[in-house]
């Protein structure tokens, strides 16, 4: 089902025309209103104008998440506050968030992508959609909830959590959407199990799942044990969140970019240089309808390739392979981003342990579980074990606090976690997924 025939069925040439203006558009409106921007591209040599093609793009610089931070909060803003309707935040490398903004018709916007991508999952304004993505300052609840009732479906806003009242719920309010991570997935199909619910017995008939990395392993498992048809979608905050891409029912085979609001490359992460279709690197997006919280050239960190070939589906935008992993060591633990520096930025304050840790990823029933190992200092090890265990807890209470995910943290004693003459390996990671 196409939720938006006209945009997303555009011949090539009909939709590199808009994307071409858009773009012109875009690089006037920010070197106007973002001296952040601006800055940039008297730097890279841009006058208005210069932008005669598509291919021009790559002549512009690049954004980076370093760029957000320090231009921390609004600093990359477009519109004066009185036209921000909406601000959300995701973490950042150094303990301040990840901040960008919405207009009204940015919202609308984001509407409409979200529409789109549950439409590519069959969704109608009969659907009951189950929304269990996390609700505040997150994107994924509020942008997927917008979505659905732009369709006309009905939602159930019930968030991350208390997965036996979500599987009540599915049984009482009839879902037949789910919205939630692969993982958290998986989880509720479990619990179904110990509960004795048969997931036949529901009404789901598709999920659409993101905010983490998955396998085509796990779409079989979660498709076998909750009987429906899982479905990869993609999104991050500092484009817009969910609804930048989405595979769709038809062939689960990549997922269709919405070319008309984003500009997708793939670039050499090593030099910067732009890649052609098929070739795997970094996705770098250009946002080209943003109005408060443009991006160009946002460099992703996540490796994927392009693949420009027709899909059976009828949408002709480029579709994204599924993300094969990162550039740089962020982990996404339970949708939530985790770099190794923010743990280090816990541990470096307080007292009593040393800057030597090392993070253990595994998954247990379905879920991510992350622990810190980390030395105690020579005085602290020989205390009595109560002071130990008190220490331990502080640490998990303020990684919490800074992260919003939990972990557990295992002290170990002095010098026992191996050191590295060259890049200390801060993460193991053993989840298989």
């Amino acid at each position: 089902m196409i939720w938006n025939e006209e945009y997303e069925t555009l011949p090539r040439e009909a939709l590199d025309a808009l994307q071409l203006k858009r773009l012109r558009d875009l690089a006037d409106r920010v070197y106007g209103t973002v001296p952040f921007y601006r800055k940039k591209l008297d730097e890279a040599g841009y006058k208005a104008g210069d932008i005669r093609s598509l291919s021009d793009l790559s002549r512009l610089p690049f954004t980076t998440k370093t760029d957000l931070r320090d231009t921390y909060p609004f600093g990359l803003f477009a519109v004066p506050m009185e036209r921000v309707v909406r601000i959300h935040a995701s973490s950042g490398t150094t303990g301040k968030p990840t901040v960008v903004g919405y207009t009204r018709r940015d919202i609308d916007t984001w509407a409409e992508l979200m529409a789109r991508t549950l439409s590519c999952g069959g969704t109608t304004k009969g659907d009951v959609v189950h929304n269990a993505y996390g609700y505040g300052l997150f994107t994924g609840g509020l942008g997927a909830h917008y979505g659905a009732e732009r369709i006309g479906a009905a939602v159930i806003p019930v968030s991350g959590g208390n997965s036996k009242r979500q599987i009540l719920l599915m049984q009482d309010f009839g879902s037949t959407i789910l919205l939630s991570t692969p993982s958290y997935a998986l989880n509720l199909a479990e619990v179904m199990a110990e509960e004795g619910v048969d997931p036949s017995a529901l009404r789901l008939k598709c999920g659409l799942f993101g905010a983490e990395p998955w396998t085509e392993a796990m779409r079989r498992e979660i498709e076998k044990k909750l009987k429906i048809s899982a479905l990869d979608i993609y999104g991050l905050s500092e484009v817009i969140g969910p609804g930048v891409a989405s595979e769709c029912l038809e062939e689960k085979n990549g997922l269709h970019i919405f070319e008309d609001h984003f500009l997708a490359e793939i670039i050499d992460p090593a030099t910067g240089k732009a890649l052609p279709y098929g070739e795997a690197g970094e996705l770098v997006f250009t946002t080209v309808t943003k109005e408060a919280f443009p991006v160009i050239r946002y460099r992703t960190r996540d490796i994927s390739r392009l693949i420009p070939n027709p899909c059976s589906c009828g949408r002709t935008h480029v579709r994204m392979e599924r993300i094969s992993g990162r550039t740089d060591d962020m982990l996404i633990i339970r949708g939530v981003n985790v770099f190794p520096s923010q743990i280090e930025s816990v541990l470096i304050s307080v007292e009593g342990v040393e800057p030597h840790y090392q993070l253990i990823v595994t998954r247990e029933e379905s879920l991510d579980v992350l622990e810190v190992q980390v030395e105690v200092n020579e005085s602290i090890f020989t205390d009595e074990v109560k002071g130990l265990e008190g220490l331990a807890r502080r640490v998990e209470r303020d990684i919490k606090d800074l992260l919003g995910v939990s972990c557990k943290v295992k002290l170990v004693e002095p010098k026992s976690i191996q050191r590295s003459e060259g890049k200390a390996r801060r993460v193991i990671d053993k989840r298989k997924i």
